[in-house]
């Protein structure tokens, strides 16, 4: 089923229109991935994906939309550093967010059995021990939320790009088992740690979007893991804790009324829709891309170009395969 989907998202990109004008002035490109490396046996392969990118000098930089390793992979310090230093290997600017294997599913057994919110702390100190800047060989400067430094906002060629902490497994509330599940009063804690990062998210992206308003950009980026369930429908309890996210995200970029691009990951197939198109009250500008993710080694590549009606165009892994839908 899923070489399935993928073969068909191949033949509908090869068949749609290539560029055939100049890119306008301000123009600029950036790459997306996710979802990889989940094994050992995998990095090469994700040491040459990025290798890629990296060579290609339209690309100004990297944006890894979390799940760094395998759910069932250890969580240890060690593999982290490992996983970490491929990222920072690239020879652009790289802007990641964590995935829900990166710490929350740490509690299951084939993942060592920690604690979710002692990995989640382990892993901020490892990824973010500058949140003022971004990983990578090249460096750029970010502004960070305060106590949430995985929460990062940089503008690019007049686009605000946000990233917002939120993960698969229910968002961090899939039931923590293990050696974690025998604290007790754990799912309380549980509890209150979503409840805290959802108001960061909420006051991070509410920010991000009064930035874009007070500098006139031509566009939102926003990045996160998790696949928030558009296709659900309110009240399903797959999608009910993503369903302020969907809220903000809807309320926002219909205030906005220029292109707001969702950038996550998740599901590990590559999608590209208009998720609220068809709400009520209808938010035509916001577009969603889901990116590739393990098996599948392969990255996304975003051009913005200030002259376009919807300023992003995505194709998968060159210019020459490009998307406009």
């Amino acid at each position: 089923m899923l070489r399935a989907i993928l073969a068909a998202s191949l033949l509908l990109l090869a068949g749609c229109a290539q560029r055939t004008v100049a890119p306008a002035a301000g123009s600029f490109s950036f790459a997306l991935v996710g979802d990889v490396p989940y094994s050992a046996a995998a990095e090469p392969r994700f040491e040459r994906m990025l290798q890629q990118i990296g060579d290609q000098p339209s690309i100004r930089f990297v944006l890894h939309a979390g799940d760094l390793k395998g759910s069932d992979e250890p969580c240890s310090d060690e593999l982290l550093r490992r996983r970490l230093a491929q990222l920072q290997a690239v020879n652009k600017p790289l802007v990641y967010t964590p995935g829900d294997n990166d710490w929350t599913d740490c509690h299951r057994a084939g993942a060592g059995g920690h604690a979710p919110l002692e990995r989640l702390d382990v892993l901020r100190s490892l990824a973010w021990p500058d949140p003022g800047h971004s990983m990578g060989r090249a460096p750029i400067a970010l502004q960070s939320q305060e106590g949430f430094p995985e929460n990062a906002r940089f503008t690019y060629g007049r686009v605000v790009f946000v990233t917002l902490h939120v993960v698969g497994s229910n968002n961090g509330l899939g039931p923590w088992r293990a050696q974690a599940a025998q604290a007790g009063g754990l799912r309380e804690v549980q509890f209150s740690a979503f409840a805290q990062r959802e108001a960061a998210n909420l006051a991070w992206l509410e920010a991000a979007f009064g930035r874009a308003r007070d500098d006139d950009a031509i566009g939102v980026v926003v990045l996160m893991q998790a696949n928030p369930r558009f296709e659900l429908p309110p009240g399903d309890p797959r999608r009910a804790v993503f369903e302020a996210i969907i809220g903000a995200l809807g309320r926002l970029s219909a205030r906005f009324g220029r292109p707001v691009l969702l950038l996550h990951g998740d599901d590990h197939l590559f999608l590209v829709d208009w998720p609220l198109a068809a709400a009520s009250p209808p938010v035509p500008n916001l577009r969603r891309v889901q990116t590739f993710g393990h098996p599948f080694m392969q990255w996304i590549r975003v051009d913005v170009d200030p002259d376009s009606g919807t300023v992003f165009r995505i194709g998968i892994g060159s210019p020459h395969r490009a998307f406009t839908g």
